[in-house]
């Protein structure tokens, strides 16, 4: 497997674990989200796709990575987690069901990672949620299967230097 899939895959699991925050249950402010990625039938991986990841500060399949991320009001409002997009794949996220306290969506990635997840989230007031995003699907033609588990809590209302996670910026 390639270094620029892992990277796309892994990348994509990253970005869509703290949105799911983004629906209107959190809070405006500094969140800190944990989360720990589980990979089936995936090929061992070259050593330097391992060093180029930890370089890169991405998470190890099976270790609990740890980040922060900033909310803005607009997106504490927002009724459903926001589609992503960047240069490798393009994501859109379903609402199937939700209540006060959990939701549950379906999200469907084309591109260099084409696959249906299934995003499971529950949250404890406005401070605290959790939940799991299972993958299935294929990156660069090989299947891919893919759990992982997230928890977020809310840390402050001034973000400090960490930025609101929105689209990309223009090429």
């Amino acid at each position: 497997m390639s270094r620029s899939l892992i990277c796309a895959l892994m990348g994509t699991a990253l970005i869509l674990t703290p949105i799911a925050a983004f629906a209107a249950h959190g809070r405006p402010g500094l969140w800190t989200v944990t989360s720990t990625m589980e990979m089936k039938n995936m090929p061992q991986m070259p050593p330097e796709a391992m060093a180029m990841m930890k370089a890169r500060g991405m998470p190890m399949p099976g270790a609990p990575f740890t980040t922060q991320m900033c909310m803005t009001q607009e997106q504490v409002n927002a009724d459903k987690p926001p589609a992503v997009r960047n240069e490798d794949v393009s994501c859109d996220t379903t609402v199937i069901s939700s209540s006060p306290t959990a939701m549950h969506t379906q999200v469907v990635c084309k591109g260099r990672v084409n696959g249906t997840g299934d995003m499971q989230m529950s949250w404890r007031g406005t401070d605290h949620y959790e939940g799991t995003y299972s993958f299935k699907g294929e990156s660069g033609g090989r299947p891919q299967d893919m759990t992982t588990h997230y928890t977020g809590d809310f840390v402050k209302a001034d973000c400090g230097s960490v930025k609101p996670f929105g689209p990309p910026p223009p090429r």
